[in-house]
């Protein structure tokens, strides 16, 4: 999401401080060079279909369990080099971190993607995207079927379509407006400690599933409904779970 990431990990960042302000925890500079560019979408664009981070999650599926694996070793890897006072990775991350949680927790990346790329380019899998133009030109057996497969995937109400125009719509909502305070209360911070990030992203993901922000945007495109709910909950809730993310491999380090 254009600015969005940058946006949530500066307030993040910001709850972080005002919870551990004696920590050594990265600063936001040294977290957001890691974000863009040098971010999970830089390597989209710089290298496609090889080591591309996947960061889309069935909420309803118990077994679509790769994105909380991601989640779980940049959480390792972030208390590892607070550890070691390894300023350059924790920064690294972090970033990384807060950006599969957002992503993660975004309604567009509850979408089964996955599963349609495969259908829609004839039963090829992602590792096969290896290249700028078969990632965004769907295959078909004729001039008709591939016609219909990228109409499928990039015209009205299609697949990417929808996708970066809900995206969008986040962005744009956030961008010119201050947002909610979203500093976790100190019950959540012994909560994450006890039962672990993961456990905290999936009642997240429960929450955010419930509104069903994705399927109204479908049915209605982008309303005034919606922009509130992303405001007063989707973000703060992202927000939210990010700090509580940041915080619990702070607090794991200390040990």
């Amino acid at each position: 999401m254009i600015g969005a990431h940058q946006k949530i990990d500066r307030v993040a960042r910001r709850h972080l401080k005002q919870i551990l302000p004696k920590s050594s925890f990265p600063g936001i500079t040294s977290i957001l060079h890691f974000e863009g560019r040098n971010g999970p979408d830089g390597i989209k664009r710089k290298s496609p279909g090889v080591d591309e981070p996947w960061h889309y999650i069935d909420p309803n599926d118990p077994n679509d369990v790769q994105l909380l694996d991601m989640i779980e070793d940049h959480v390792t890897n972030l208390t590892a080099a607070l550890k070691r006072k390894d300023a350059v990775r924790a920064a690294f991350e972090a970033a990384w971190l807060a950006h599969s949680i957002t992503d993660g927790l975004t309604p567009a990346h509850h979408y089964p993607l996955e599963e349609k790329l495969e259908t829609l380019r004839g039963g090829e899998g992602l590792e096969t995207r290896t290249s700028f133009r078969k990632k965004v030109v769907m295959p078909g057996t004729t001039r008709r079927h591939t016609l219909k497969n990228n109409w499928e995937f990039w015209g009205a109400k299609g697949v990417m379509t929808t996708h970066f125009l809900f995206e969008m719509g986040v962005s744009t909502t956030i961008a010119s407006r201050g947002l909610k305070s979203a500093k976790p209360t100190g019950n959540e911070c012994i909560r994450v400690m006890q039962e672990g990030v993961r456990a905290y992203f999936l009642e997240s993901l429960a929450q955010i599933d419930h509104l069903n922000m994705y399927g109204s945007f479908h049915k209605k495109g982008w309303t005034s409904s919606l922009a509130l709910q992303t405001v007063n909950e989707l973000v703060p809730t992202i927000i939210r779970t990010v700090t509580l993310a940041w915080y619990y491999a702070a607090e794991k380090a200390k040990q």
